[in-house]
């Protein structure tokens, strides 16, 4: 994330996320390598899910699927080339323009809708047979249990929500450049683990997904939330869980210390003291 502030400041946190993503889609376009979402891969029909989604998902061919909080599509057009029938939502304009152009130039069956997720309910029509949310998705909201009574509310009766998210045990350390130049093998403990009314404000300054890149709108606003915040809302909503799942594997490069592993993902050093779950992932029904 970068350097981070404590305290709310800007008080308009979603204008604020929502600028801080709308300047990262043309960054995210054009990103390659081995942490790039590789839209010429797409192109070809030879990009995948992670690794995680990949082994839990199964098969989506002929199912209506709403993917909240979709970015620019990639997965949702995944999902697409796969046979689904998919409605993606996002709050970044740019990135629903970034989507609908690409599905328009993939001919998928995609449709892509701007807004605020807690609106969903009133931006989008109809019952879904998958609900689909990965990967640096709640962290932005503050309310999670209005985010999962908006995911039951979209989900056919025995329709499945499926998330997978970096684990809340895993984001209390210190990300930032600072901790990069700790000796190796150090973790600091940095974030809250539980729920804050008040957001965390982070300064970004390298993305993710191409560190080369100018960040042009740096700061940004976060909440945490705890494995039973995410359990609670879930069952709150009123749908059963199926399965829970923690890993010792990451989408990305959460944190300094971790290593690339197998598939594109990232882990603890080999021999590492600590072997906290770094993400997270649950499968639950509307009965």
């Amino acid at each position: 994330m970068g350097q981070e502030q404590d305290g709310p400041g800007d008080r308009d946190y979603l204008a604020a996320n929502r600028a801080f993503w709308d300047g990262l889609v043309g960054i995210h376009v054009a990103s390659t390598g081995p942490d790039g979402y590789d839209v010429d891969a797409l192109r070809r029909g030879e990009r995948r899910l992670h690794a995680i989604e990949e082994s839990e998902l199964g098969p989506v061919d002929g199912l209506d699927v709403l993917h909240l909080q979709c970015h620019f599509g990639v997965d949702s057009l995944i999902l697409a080339q796969r046979g689904a029938r998919v409605t993606g939502l996002d709050f970044s304009p740019e990135a629903v323009a970034a989507a609908r152009a690409l599905a328009t130039e993939l001919g998928l069956d995609a449709r892509f809708v701007e807004g605020d997720l807690y609106a969903a309910p009133d931006l989008i029509d109809g019952r879904f047979d998958l609900v689909y949310v990965t990967w640096g998705t709640i962290c932005w909201l503050p309310d999670l249990a209005g985010w999962a009574k908006v995911a039951a509310h979209f989900l056919k009766p025995g329709g499945r929500f499926y998330f997978c998210d970096a684990h809340p045990a895993a984001r209390v350390f210190d990300d930032s450049t600072e901790a990069a130049a700790l000796p190796a093998g150090t973790l600091r403990l940095h974030y809250p683990y539980f729920h804050r009314a008040a957001p965390t404000t982070n300064l970004v300054t390298t993305d993710y997904a191409d560190p080369s890149a100018e960040i042009r709108n740096q700061r940004s606003y976060e909440w945490e939330h705890s494995v039973s915040d995410i359990v609670n809302a879930v069952i709150g909503a009123g749908l059963r869980l199926d399965w829970l799942h923690e890993h010792e594997e990451i989408a990305w490069k959460l944190l300094p210390v971790l290593v690339p592993g197998a598939h594109g993902q990232y882990r603890w050093p080999e021999g590492f003291a600590v072997t906290l779950p770094l993400s997270l992932s649950f499968s639950a029904r509307r009965p």
